[in-house]
């Protein structure tokens, strides 16, 4: 039997191969955690490597993502469709081990890892996910729900702020099934760490309310085994080990320096490194004998066939559940769903109100519906509106709920929604005012890499939030939202375009969504059947002359309205107006040409596109031929209506601007 020390060598010198072989990579941080890994996985991970996707499997995360070549050997020694070639091809075009890992291209791989601590928080989610759909589905005598998330993460995810936010939520919210291993090898890119970060991360993570284990020799097998029993014993807590380690452990000239941490060691150092670990194989080589103590195929299958066994136990006693557990981890949505009626019944109440209420409005629909809608605010529940008539908090003590309260944690509400998001059974969705997205951007552009499926509901959408000035009213925001690939943005006029909004959403399952909604109230506006059902292809024509348009008014939320008024009063003026309502862009630009031909015809170049936000992104629509009125700066501090005035959103000035553009 190979000792263990053979065993992870055989990650160790994968490693260093395949970073050779790409002369790009990590290999330091893979030969420092390999002892780490070697425990947790060939002793504690429960996994199937023939399905990936089982359900109750253990979830790992490897939030110090650079260290990808770590992982990818782990996956390939245990069995999971990860080959030898894979390994070659390491960081090439269209390889299945890109150069951090990405969900969706490797079997295994969890979540998507690389910006430092978000990996992390994505644990926090997922350890979430699995308390919550525990406490919801199992029974006395039936334990369905029941598995760990662990969780590698170095000296960088710990000085990114979002572990800060992360960590002291599963702290307060007492996650018992989150162990993560802290790699406490002092060095970071640019040298010692001991010039700019000397926190005590005990004392840290402790007055978070974590278990911690520290000092655990990260080469030591007997140490890491005996600290992974004591935080599991901790289940009422999350816990931090700390495993002090040499990076690139094995490499006699560079181990312990930043020379190893992300370049490639180099021919004559991996020499040596062979030499110095007792590895005479040749580049990526590993022994049948060490394939064989690796392989958890068998050990996999018969952990899952177990689970499958106490299933088929649970659906006989428990059938509605079973159904219900199934089609929640299948990610199908119920039927029928009445969001498309709640379309129709906004449209014939034609209320006059903000949409952050036209949304609420269409969570107390759903929501009995839809059991799987997770959702959360960044502290802003009363503002965003997001708290609805059969919201629960979960907290320490109260697992079943269906709401959390996330603080004033943005950032950290983005990524752990992605993991509640990539765990599965869930539908997350969090909010915030539109313009502390900036906070949050990055785990957004994370969800929508990653192909999952994450609402964001940004109320407070333009300089009408009003008195709280500047720093509160969005401006770039949307932009952003909108050049961001595969997110859909949804930016509605009224309680019937914001219930498609939330309908949208809802089906969109392979991508996240930014619902944006208004604080102050809107104007419900007609429409005929047709139009209704336009609304889905996200921009439609919302009012037509008898003529030919001479001019095409273009507009999003609370704008719409502006331009219809405007449009009226230039009818009365003798000037045959089109007005066109977008309230998603992104959902426009993938229609038919024919149809977006329909709306904006291609001849028409008099066009005016109106929005509160940032001019530059309308430039599409209309051209150079066309104006904008829109924002080129940051807003005041005033009442909403005075603003809207000052910069410009009046029907006199929209008047006045397409009048001047048919003058030319």
């Amino acid at each position: 039997m190979p000792s263990r020390f053979e065993l992870a060598n055989a990650i160790r010198a994968l490693s260093m191969d395949a970073v050779q072989k790409a002369k790009s990579g990590h290999p330091g941080a893979p030969m420092g955690m390999a002892d780490i890994a070697e425990v947790l996985w060939n002793d504690y991970l429960k996994h199937n490597p023939a399905n990936p996707h089982w359900a109750d499997r253990d979830r790992f995360v490897l939030s110090n993502g650079h260290g990808s070549m770590l992982l990818y050997s782990l996956l390939h020694l245990s069995g999971y469709d990860v080959t030898l070639q894979d390994l070659q091809n390491f960081r090439q075009l269209h390889s299945r081990t890109p150069g951090h890992p990405e969900l969706g291209y490797t079997p295994g791989v969890e979540t998507t890892t690389g910006p430092l601590g978000q990996g992390l928080a994505n644990a926090v989610g997922m350890a979430i996910a699995e308390r919550t759909l525990a406490a919801q589905f199992n029974r006395p005598g039936h334990t369905v729900v029941d598995h760990h998330t662990y969780v590698f993460l170095g000296d960088g995810c710990l000085m990114e702020g979002i572990s800060h936010e992360a960590c002291s939520l599963a702290g307060t919210q007492g996650l018992g099934k989150l162990i993560a291993f802290y790699d406490d090898n002092g060095i970071s890119i640019d040298g010692e760490v001991e010039g700019w970060f000397t926190d005590d991360t005990a004392k840290r993570f402790e007055a978070y309310g974590w278990h911690v284990v520290p000092n655990v020799d990260g080469h030591k097998p007997e140490e890491i085994k005996a600290a992974i029993e004591m935080a599991r014993t901790h289940d009422d807590r999350p816990s931090l080990i700390i495993c002090k380690t040499v990076i690139g452990f094995g490499a006699p000239n560079k181990q312990g320096t930043e020379s190893c941490h992300g370049a490639p060691l180099g021919d004559d150092e991996i020499a040596a490194a062979r030499q110095q670990l007792g590895w005479p194989h040749p580049p990526f080589h590993v022994p049948e004998a060490l394939y064989g103590a690796w392989d958890a195929t068998e050990r996999g299958a018969a952990v899952e066939q177990d689970w499958q066994s106490r299933f088929e136990r649970y659906q006989a006693e428990h059938p509605e559940l079973a159904k219900e557990l199934s089609r929640r981890l299948k990610g199908e949505l119920p039927s029928p769903l009445s969001s498309e009626k709640l379309i129709q019944d906004a449209q014939e109440k034609a209320e006059t109100l903000a949409s952050r209420k036209a949304s609420l409005g269409c969570l107390n629909a759903l929501g009995p519906q839809l059991p799987e809608l997770l959702g959360g605010s960044a502290d802003l529940a009363p503002s965003n509106l997001t708290f609805w008539k059969g919201a629960r908090a979960i907290n320490r003590d109260h697992h079943d709920g269906n709401y959390l309260h996330y603080g004033v944690r943005e950032f950290a509400m983005g990524a752990i929604m992605n993991g509640i998001s990539a765990h599965g059974g869930f539908i997350p969705y969090g909010a915030t005012f539109l313009t502390f997205m900036e906070y949050m951007h990055n785990a957004v552009r994370m969800a929508a890499l990653m192909n999952r499926q994450a609402i964001y509901v940004f109320t407070h959408d333009s300089i009408g939030l009003g008195e709280d000035g500047p720093t509160h009213q969005p401006i770039e925001q949307l932009s952003a939202l909108r050049s961001t690939p595969n997110l859909s943005t949804w930016r509605p006029c009224d309680a019937t375009e914001t219930a498609a909004a939330w309908h949208s959403a809802l089906h969109r399952r392979g991508a996240p969504t930014a619902l944006v909604f208004s604080r102050q109230n809107l104007a419900a506006q007609q429409r005929d059947k047709h139009q209704l059902a336009d609304i889905q292809r996200g921009g439609y024509v919302l009012k037509d002359s008898d003529d030919p348009a001479e001019a095409v008014l273009i507009a999003t939320g609370s704008e719409v309205d502006l331009a219809m008024q405007a449009a009226d009063e230039l009818e009365a003026r003798g000037k045959a107006i089109r007005v066109v309502s977008m309230p998603s862009t992104d959902t426009f630009d993938a229609q038919p040409q024919s149809y977006r031909d329909s709306v904006l015809p291609p001849a028409q170049r008099k066009r005016v596109a109106i929005e509160a936000s940032h001019r530059a992104y309308w430039y599409k629509y209309v051209g150079l031929d066309g104006r904008i009125i829109g924002m080129n700066s940051f807003g005041e501090s005033a009442p909403a209506g005075d603003l809207f005035k000052y910069y410009g959103f009046t029907v006199d000035n929209v008047v006045a601007e397409v009048e001047a553009l048919l003058a030319e």
